[in-house]
């Protein structure tokens, strides 16, 4: 007596593309505490440890810095 397996068949379709744009340019842009890691510590460490009395304005090179870089991945600050 032979007993018959009903195995599932695989589809020979194929996926569409992802949309251009959309979900796909989310995923593929980094988040913004991910990249320009270095610039960020500069500015960081220029801004706490300051002694002028208006660090802003003392460190505006290097934020000028992480503005660019920042800029350079999409993010506008």
């Amino acid at each position: 007596m032979s007993s018959s397996i009903s195995l599932p068949s695989i589809s020979s379709k194929t996926e569409s593309p992802a949309p251009v744009g959309g979900a796909n340019a989310a995923a593929s842009k980094p988040k913004p505490c991910c990249v320009c890691k270095d610039e960020k510590a500069q500015r960081d460490d220029c801004m706490l440890f300051s002694k002028s009395n208006d660090p802003t304005s003392d460190c505006k090179p290097i934020i000028d810095q992480y503005k660019t870089c920042m800029a350079g991945y999409g993010f506008k600050i």
